[in-house]
């Protein structure tokens, strides 16, 4: 009866007719894994968004991600053809990667991307500026004008067999903040090249200012020590966000966990997220925390567990069944990273809550003060939380080691 409620709630609140799902200056965009129940009509897949992205521009294309990784005969590839065709039509393209992501990547797609006329691939060794970090920012931009910011990895699982959100920004501030990380960024891995040190561009701030949390929309960016002027701090502006909560967050992530990554694969507690989270239901605020299964590792699961067993707080692990072709590593599993606050605010974002994506790494996140968006991401969240693959943690069982790179 719940799910019948709500799909006509959906029915009456988007309409079955609507091609996408808009408010000013965003477009909310989704990857639904084939062969689950979690498709909607109303939100446009990111195949097609990024074709649209590619074969529009006119001028440049500037993308960060972490890693590039491509399949011969999946959707996917129709994305690194009309990007290829871009740049054979005089389009100029700059592409970022990781150092860490290219152990990630695959040859092939590699020497793809390096074929295509008129692109240049650099490469990034972003823990060289923070110590331990990497760009796990997931974005493009097209002619400066239009920007794509999510959870979608430049990956052909990330278009077909794992839950991503994103969105299509057309907000001319929001877009230029995006670009001058991205120039930023490029010129750091340009410096570093010649041997150069990156300075820190700014200070680190303590806390993000309160004319930034009232705008209607906004861009949050990490790490704080390399925001360029002008742009708001992750790791202060996630916790105001949550101190002003008063009724309800509701939050989906691939993981959740007070640890960060530290030196010879230490996890040092960093508690910054997990204490506002905290105080916000030690104040009444009802916290429905979603997590993937790859959440279940050793050493996060005591934390999980420990926040469940909070008064207000609720969590739901989701686990997606496998693809009838067979085991995909690194696939079949929730990705999104997003948030909604009070059915008022809503969050979409690049960053797990963990310690080393606010802190020490390269992500981005948009804050839309605007209930529309807030209700639709809401029901999003809604549609998994109440499916048959979202289970509430059992703070009594020890769960198995969730399997992600092979069946073992």
């Amino acid at each position: 009866m719940k799910r019948l409620i709500l799909c006509g709630v959906l029915a009456a609140c988007f309409g079955s007719a609507h091609a996408d799902f808009r408010i000013p200056g965003f477009e909310l965009v989704q990857t639904a894994p084939v062969e689950t129940t979690l498709a909607n009509a109303d939100l446009r897949d990111p195949v097609t968004v990024w074709c649209e992205l590619f074969d529009n521009a006119k001028n440049d294309i500037a993308i960060g991600q972490f890693y590039a990784a491509g399949k011969p005969g999946s959707p996917f590839e129709k994305v690194i053809d009309r990007l290829a065709a871009a740049g054979q039509r005089g389009v100029k393209i700059r592409f970022l990667l990781d150092k860490k992501g290219v152990g990630l990547s695959d040859a092939a797609t590699l020497e793809r991307l390096r074929s295509i006329p008129n692109l240049e691939l650099r490469i990034l060794d972003f823990s060289q500026l923070t110590g331990n970090g990497i760009i796990h920012a997931k974005y493009v931009l097209a002619d400066g004008k239009r920007a794509f910011v999510g959870s979608q990895n430049f990956d052909w699982r990330a278009f077909t067999h794992i839950h991503e959100t994103g969105l299509l920004v057309d907000d001319a501030a929001i877009v230029a903040q995006i670009r001058a990380i991205f120039e930023q960024d490029w010129s750091a891995q340009a410096q570093l090249a010649q041997g150069r040190t990156v300075a820190p561009v700014q200070q680190k701030q303590a806390a993000v200012a309160a004319g930034v949390l009232a705008r209607p929309s906004y861009l949050l960016a990490s790490p704080a020590a390399y925001n360029p002027p002008g742009v708001a701090d992750s790791e202060t502006g996630l916790p105001a966000l949550l101190a002003e909560a008063k009724e309800e967050v509701r939050v989906q992530l691939l993981d959740y966990a007070p640890l960060s990554y530290g030196p010879n694969g230490t996890r040092p507690y960093y508690a910054v997220v997990d204490n506002a989270v905290r105080a916000a239901a030690n104040r009444g605020v009802k916290i429905k925390l979603m997590v993937s299964n790859w959440n279940l590792e050793h050493a996060t699961l005591p934390y999980l567990k420990s926040l469940a067993v909070l008064p207000n707080v609720e969590i739901r692990v989701v686990t997606l069944p496998k693809a009838s072709a067979g085991f995909i590593p690194f696939a079949r599993v929730i990705h999104s990273k997003t948030m909604v606050i009070d059915g008022r605010l809503a969050w979409v974002g690049t960053s797990n809550w963990a310690g080393g994506y606010f802190d020490l790494s390269r992500n981005l996140e948009i804050v839309m003060r605007n209930e529309q968006m807030a209700r639709r991401i809401a029901a999003l969240q809604e549609q998994v939380w109440s499916s048959p693959y979202a289970q509430p943690l059992d703070i009594n069982r020890n769960y198995p080691k969730p399997q992600k790179a092979s069946e073992q």
